[in-house]
């Protein structure tokens, strides 16, 4: 089924068909409950993720928030599912075990893009350039940003959650992508 998940498109998904929207959703689900495993959140906890993230998903593609597929569906799914197990381990005080690896993690998944919940129509003049240039900073600039200013993490959390070894690197790292930020929506403003 996964080289079929493949061949699917966002028009597709758009016409709302039910069995492909289920073919994904049966399709993934074990498999993100095994990833999710991971995380030594309960089994509910990571039903919930997982059905959390599939919502977000079908919104996404409904919305018009996704124009193209840059990954497959199951890695979007998962990288959903992740922000939203990190999440959950935050409010629940939680860790990531130091045993675990998460450069594996990191090269199954692309990173989601941080403007999933956003609505163009709602957004100002100045939220528009940060969301248009946002998307053309590297992904290790994204899943930075994304998850110090966007999911509240601390830098000690950005360090147990990616592979950052110290507090210093983050903080340079952090205000690196943010310079670079700042420039990109500065020249276009200029323009």
């Amino acid at each position: 089924m996964e080289s079929v998940q493949k061949n699917i498109t966002i028009e597709d998904l758009k016409q709302g068909s039910d069995l492909l929207f289920k073919q994904i959703y049966e399709n993934n689900r074990d498999k993100f409950l095994n990833f999710a495993r991971k995380y030594n959140l309960s089994h509910e906890d990571n039903i919930d993720v997982y059905q959390d993230a599939y919502i977000i998903f079908y919104n996404n593609v409904m919305q018009g928030k996704i124009e193209e597929f840059t990954s497959s569906i199951s890695t979007y799914l998962f990288s959903i599912g992740k922000y939203l197990i990190f999440d959950k381990m935050k409010k629940n005080n939680k860790t990531i075990n130091p045993d675990f690896d998460l450069s594996i993690i990191r090269e199954q998944n692309e990173l989601v893009d941080a403007s999933f919940e956003l609505d163009n129509e709602a957004l100002t003049t100045e939220q528009v350039l940060l969301k248009k240039y946002f998307g053309t900073l590297g992904a290790k600039c994204q899943e930075l940003l994304t998850l110090f200013y966007y999911r509240g993490y601390t830098i000690k959390d950005i360090i147990a959650a990616t592979e950052y070894a110290s507090e210093n690197v983050v903080k340079s790292a952090k205000s690196r992508c943010m310079k670079t930020l700042k420039e990109r929506i500065n020249n276009n403003s200029n323009d």
